[in-house]
């Protein structure tokens, strides 16, 4: 029988752990403070209230944990939006089937005119984004988006729509390399508040996607919460309880953090519990304070200044020039963005940044056999 992290998962209930997180004490901060290695308990103390006065003893042992084990280097990678067609209604996201914008999904010349400006600009590794539409852009269009690429890059993540074991053991043997696939919230009824209709409004299929992967032998999975949807101190603990279990089950494969916060759209929603900038960088630093080895992301979403000061306190891989819309680099500049990006700068400026920091910007790390 298929292990699930929903067996797990259906162990636990959403408010108790929620007063279990607020009931942590400064004594409990101090503790998971004062260890080496943290367990899920101590990873409740840090991202808890009691741990706000704690933030700058976090932030330096973060910081401390992510040199020795990655180094003054962070990973660079882009995203390329190859579709804004989705079958789904999401309340936070710029497309959405209900959204009346003009649909697109790029032609084998258009990938090729997008990927030649990411090569100018140094990039080797790139996410492959689209809407969750499966008879557009489902295995085979994305499959041959990869066939298309694959030598133009050292390796191939997507972020797309939940898909099969099978499905995914096909893509793998195209040189797939990972995929990102974010619960959004873990919270089962504000889930399907936000997701009421199409696929994605499937909770539990969505949940059990990272098994898939792990049974079809990914090489590396990313997970993340879209904080602002439901209390995000919750959703940061179900996000570290799924990447513990899936490091126990699935042992070789690697792991990725992404840090989603709501950001603006078409039609835009407002966040129904506020993470601020002090909330994110505790939950980054409990993050690497629980596990040393996992890598943590930060996209463009967040701003110029925040992004400057996180890069020393535990992330490991950034984007830059980021573009959420389908052809949004070179081919249809003004389409649509999914959401609206927040530090603009160019590449060469992000890498200048970094080596004014004492960070050495990695273009390539790891390289499939083609």
């Amino acid at each position: 029988m298929n292990t699930s992290f929903q067996t797990l998962f259906d162990t636990y209930n959403w408010d108790d752990t929620l007063a279990s997180i607020n009931a942590k004490t400064s004594q409990d901060v101090e503790f998971a403070l004062a260890k080496t290695k943290r367990d899920l308990e101590d990873f409740k103390a840090l991202i808890s209230p009691a741990a706000k006065p704690y933030l700058e003893q976090m932030a330096q042992q973060s910081r401390l944990i992510t040199k020795k084990r990655f180094g003054n280097t962070i990973q660079m990678y882009v995203p390329m939006y190859l579709s804004n067609e989705c079958q789904n209604i999401c309340t936070y996201c710029g497309f959405s089937m209900t959204n009346k914008i003009p649909r697109r999904t790029l032609t084998d010349a258009e990938i090729l005119k997008e990927v030649a400006f990411l090569k100018e600009k140094g990039y080797d590794h790139i996410l492959l984004v689209t809407g969750e539409a499966n008879k557009t852009v489902g295995v085979p269009y994305i499959k041959h988006a990869m066939e298309l690429i694959k030598d133009q890059f050292s390796n191939i993540t997507i972020e797309v729509q939940p898909l099969h074991q099978d499905e995914y053991e096909e893509l793998i043997q195209a040189n797939l390399y990972a995929v990102l696939v974010y619960q959004e919230t873990y919270h089962r009824a504000e889930y399907k508040k936000h997701h009421p209709k199409g696929k994605k409004s499937n909770f539990d299929f969505r949940l059990e996607t990272p098994d898939r992967l792990g049974r079809a032998g990914i090489h590396k999975i990313g997970l993340g919460a879209l904080f602002g949807l439901e209390d995000w101190r919750v959703d940061s603990f179900f996000t570290a309880l799924h990447l513990k279990y899936l490091q126990k089950t699935y042992w070789k494969t690697k792991y990725s953090i992404s840090f989603p916060r709501l950001r603006p759209h078409s039609g835009g929603l407002e966040p129904k519990v506020e993470m601020t900038d002090r909330d994110l960088v505790q939950t980054i630093c409990a993050f690497r304070l629980l596990d040393e080895d996992v890598e943590l992301s930060m996209s463009t979403r967040e701003s110029e200044t925040f992004r400057n000061n996180i890069v020393h306190l535990g992330v490991t891989s950034l984007s830059a020039e980021s573009k959420t819309n389908p052809g949004g680099y070179v081919v249809e500049p003004q389409s649509l963005e999914q959401f609206e990006i927040s530090d603009e700068r160019p590449t060469e400026t992000i890498a200048k940044m970094l080596q004014n920091n004492g960070l050495e910007p990695v273009w390539k790390d790891w390289e499939n056999n083609w």
